[in-house]
């Protein structure tokens, strides 16, 4: 199949300015007035049929005979994994696959764990690993020292061909690629693996203010027994308790075998963004040089919107919420509230972030839209 077909065409205009501000994308569809559960698998899979059931038959269509490869373009906590494991959830998982390059570099030596396993890896790098170590030496150093000290560009794109290599019927979204300048700059890297499968690549940015990645990480919480993630402040368990010694409120982990053990936040979470702020930086840096690259189909997701126009974009169950928690006087129990969560994006603008699912409505539209070849349903 010629790819060359499926370069998309923006309005005139539109592109300028999507390298300061990415357009909004309407999720507000006419005639779908039901409230759905965002929070539950059976509720989403309802909401994407009813948002947009149409693409996602267009998108099954395609995946039957075809393939796509995306590179997932955002800040770290942007939200890359949930967006693509959310679009397989809409889709089906059968056709699709996600690549994280985070877990391919910390699962390496897993790649060479048999003898069996080690000679197809040996004999894929012969002939698609480009580097300045020979294969012997690169799988010295990989069996015999940190993986955080030997893991370079031209191996993490030998590792993510190898990858890809593994899932020849499947789409793939490609998680944590490019992440530093010189994967962008040189064709041993970023041009070396667009096109390096005979199918369609694009490219999936994914703008949301530092606000909010700053607040997903400052109360973010996790179980201690079964590590499942979440948010004191945005995403509450069913239960919640409260600490009189410290004067604060908890949330008890809701899967059943943990009987509500107390959920506790990571250590080093209270600082927020301040840790990793010039890795956002860059990653922001990243994500503009790339907006710049043509002949790539693009899409691109939102996370924020003004709060003087959501009304006109998206219905309120779509928006993130914030919790908030009181005692009552009379039964000393906790008491749980919720109203849209507001930030500041980037700009000072007071925003609403919108629910995972409510961006993956503009992902699953945007990709059928690339995949017709077609300019994208954004609006501004």
């Amino acid at each position: 199949m010629s790819r060359l077909r499926h370069f998309i065409s923006y309005p005139p205009g539109i592109y300028e300015s999507m390298k300061t501000e990415f357009p909004i994308f309407k999720t507000k569809v006419p005639g779908v007035d039901k409230i759905f559960s965002l929070n539950d698998p059976e509720g989403r899979k309802e909401y994407f049929l009813a948002k947009a059931g149409t693409e996602i038959d267009k998108i099954r269509m395609y995946l039957k005979d075809n393939t796509f490869v995306s590179f997932l373009i955002g800040k770290k906590n942007s939200g890359k994994g949930t967006y693509s494991k959310l679009f397989m959830e809409a889709i089906g998982g059968d056709h699709i696959a996600h690549i994280s390059v985070g877990d391919i570099v910390r699962d390496i030596h897993s790649t060479i764990s048999s003898e069996e396993r080690k000679n197809t890896f040996i004999d894929f790098l012969k002939k698609n690993y480009r580097g300045f170590h020979s294969v012997e030496e690169t799988i010295d150093l990989i069996e015999g020292r940190s993986q955080f000290s030997l893991i370079s560009t031209e191996l993490i794109v030998a590792l993510l061909k190898y990858e890809i290599s593994t899932m020849p019927k499947k789409a793939i979204f490609i998680d944590g690629f490019p992440r530093g300048f010189d994967q962008i700059q040189y064709s041993l890297f970023l041009k070396d693996l667009l096109g390096y499968r005979d199918d369609l690549d694009f490219f999936a940015f994914i703008s949301l203010p530092n606000a909010i990645i700053d607040e997903r990480i400052k109360y973010r919480v996790v179980c201690p027994l079964c590590k499942t993630p979440r948010n004191l402040k945005l995403l509450a368990t069913k239960e919640v308790g409260y600490d009189t010694a410290e004067q604060k409120f908890y949330l008890k982990c809701d899967n059943p075998v943990c009987n509500n053990v107390r959920m506790v936040p990571k250590e080093g979470d209270e600082l927020g963004i301040d840790p990793i702020r010039e890795r956002l930086e860059t990653d922001e840096q990243i994500m503009k040089k790339l907006l710049a690259l043509q002949g790539v189909p693009k899409v691109y997701l939102r996370n924020a919107i003004p709060v003087d126009r959501v009304s006109e974009y998206a219905d309120e169950y779509e928006l993130t919420p914030e919790y908030a928690y009181t005692i009552d006087p009379a039964t000393q129990r906790v008491v749980v509230t919720e109203k849209p969560w507001t930030v500041k994006d980037n700009d000072g603008t007071d925003s609403h972030s919108l629910l995972p699912a409510a961006v993956v409505v503009a992902l699953i539209k945007q990709v059928a839209a690339v995949l017709d070849g077609e300019t994208t349903g954004m609006e501004r």
